[in-house]
């Protein structure tokens, strides 16, 4: 099988080991970057189109298909799921298609095409200013949640809980989300839907995160993740437990919610990442991504139920049902945890060789590197990595992550732009 991976914008490194993965699964990955390092991948199938226009990208994957013919085009970045869906279709090869790509890409195209197809929403408007966002909290109620509708990781995404605070965030947001790097790595030349600050109304219970599959009318539910996280204003996610603890009411309950929620989208054959949160004890949707969900959420779902997101975006980027079940977990006992640190530039990471060595670490993942800035709300919200630990029980696998995660040795310039 030969694929070929898409960025518009190398994001550093971070999607390497995933590219990784795909070898590893037995596909043959070639990479074209719009705009990448010289050397990222492997010389003989690693291209670099010299611009981030989609115009230029579509071009270079056009004459490397005529030489290669690739069996489907994939991307993992949040940041590079319109421009897949662009080239896929230019290309002639399966897709989710330009239009469900961007409503699954823009949050407010997303939340209308949820609500029409009758998912359970938060209330949201599109604020254009403070005074509309002010209006728009008195109206909904506080504590609100202001969010970019283009963008990814939680940033510059707050829970506010007075007009005060909502006074102070909302030029903080305006001023990030135009130069956060997840929109600023999307291809040029692409409509992306409506660009702004959504206001939506808070909802109040546990969340989950999801990987699923969408194929022919049918929704599967592959993996489930229980987000553990103390609820804070900024939404840092990081602490995620397996298997679910969900019982098989609310199980059902939020496999029928998913389901609408996908075909609203206009997704039939797509590999989705599902945010999703109850209120007053009922499911409501966060959002549905389709690309796989970040950090060790792939090695989570392989472990606690069988299910390959890594595996299924092969097939799904070949036009081939992947091998794919209802949820169904296997019993093992997983946490996992961002590792976060104070701001600052970054000067060493050091991971003991007792932590990068354990049986009881199965994901890994330092994703900053000596240089990195590191931005923490309200001025950004990077991290360090994924730290992800196995145990007799969930007891015992998240403590052994915070007592790992506490290892792991930090050293911090701290610069007046921090």
């Amino acid at each position: 099988m030969k694929l070929l991976a898409l960025e518009a914008v190398q994001n550093a490194g971070y999607y390497l080991s995933r590219y990784q993965q795909v070898e590893e699964f037995g596909g043959t990955l070639f990479v074209l970057n719009g705009l990448g390092e010289e050397g990222y991948w492997p010389a003989e199938r690693y291209r670099i189109a010299g611009s981030k226009h989609l115009d230029d990208i579509v071009t270079a994957a056009r004459n490397w298909h005529a030489v290669e013919r690739f069996d489907g085009v994939l991307t993992f970045s949040e940041s590079g799921v319109l421009t897949v869906a662009a080239v896929a279709e230019a290309l002639g090869l399966p897709t989710v298609g330009i239009a469900a790509a961007r409503v699954s890409r823009n949050k407010l195209l997303m939340r209308e095409a949820q609500e029409r197809g009758g998912a359970p929403v938060p209330k949201y408007r599109l604020v254009p200013d403070l005074a509309a966002a002010l209006a728009t909290a008195d109206e909904f109620g506080y504590p609100i949640v202001l969010k970019p509708t283009l963008g990814a990781a939680s940033n510059f995404v707050f829970k506010i809980n007075d007009a005060d605070e909502l006074r102070t965030r909302f030029p903080q947001a305006i001023d990030g989300i135009a130069a956060m790097s997840w929109f600023r790595m999307e291809a040029d030349g692409i409509d992306l839907g409506p660009y702004g600050l959504l206001v939506e109304s808070f909802l109040d219970g546990r969340e989950l995160q999801i990987e699923a599959l969408a194929w022919d009318g049918e929704v599967y539910l592959g993996s489930i993740v229980d987000r553990i996280t103390i609820e804070g204003n900024t939404f840092d996610d990081d602490a995620h437990q397996a298997p679910t603890t969900l019982d098989p009411d609310q199980l059902a309950a939020v496999h029928q919610v998913v389901t609408v929620a996908a075909h609203a989208q206009g997704l039939r054959r797509s590999v989705l990442h599902a945010e999703v949160r109850f209120h007053q004890g009922k499911p409501h949707l966060l959002e549905i991504a389709v690309r796989p969900g970040g950090g060790g959420l792939d090695y989570f779902a392989r472990l606690s139920t069988g299910y390959c997101p890594i595996r299924a975006t092969m097939a799904v980027a070949a036009g081939v049902k992947p091998a794919v079940q209802h949820y169904h977990p296997t019993g093992v006992h997983l946490a996992g945890t961002c590792l976060i640190t104070a701001p600052g530039r970054i000067e060493q990471i050091t991971v003991p060789p007792e932590v990068a060595g354990s049986e009881r670490v199965f994901f890994l993942k330092i994703t900053a590197r000596p240089g990195d800035l590191v931005r923490r709300p309200p001025d950004g919200n990077n991290i360090l990595g994924f730290l992800c630990t196995s145990g007799a029980t969930f007891d015992e696998a998240i403590a052994t992550a915070f007592e790992f995660a506490g290892r792991i040795d930090v050293r911090l310039t701290q610069p007046a732009t921090a």
